[in-house]
């Protein structure tokens, strides 16, 4: 029998909200040894996601954008409004300033290889599992995948 994402998720995966302090997300990721975490409204829906690369702003900073002058007037070499949001995300001080919109789920009864084909073209290393009023009930990490092709060699 096919394994889906719920045979092999983890549950009640740790989430954070939009209003929480990055130091205490930071603290969270370092003490639970993981790279990433959901983040939830007050309902429990996903409203994005935090990784450690979006942490990496915070310490490497930002470079203003190339420009040249030409007549009086500034003409940009590289998309101002990218510098805006890697400046945004360099100084933000909340999780919601700082992490990712643009998060990838997954429902619990995908086939997990069609999961995990998506985590691996899309170079994902984690995808929120969601239910379908969009509630985080679990987390797919390459771990879990790796963890449930082990119990199949055992079997």
């Amino acid at each position: 029998m096919a394994k889906t994402v719920a045979d092999v998720m983890s549950r009640e995966p740790i989430v954070v909200r939009p209003e929480t302090p990055i130091k205490e997300a930071i603290k969270i990721l370092v003490e639970q040894r993981i790279s990433g975490l959901p983040v939830v409204d007050k309902a429990d829906k996903l409203v994005g996601v935090i990784s450690e690369t979006d942490l990496l702003w915070q310490e490497t900073g930002v470079e203003p954008p190339l420009y040249v002058m030409f007549l009086d007037s500034v003409i940009y070499l590289e998309n101002p409004v990218r510098h805006e949001q890697e400046l945004h995300k360099a100084l933000g001080q909340t999780v919601g300033e700082v992490m990712s919109t643009n998060a990838v789920t997954v429902k619990p009864d995908q086939p997990l290889r069609k999961a995990a084909k998506l985590m691996q073209e899309t170079s994902i290393r984690r995808l929120a599992v969601v239910d379908d009023t969009g509630k985080v009930i679990g987390i797919l990490t390459p771990g879990d995948i790796v963890r449930a092709m082990a119990t199949e060699f055992e079997q």
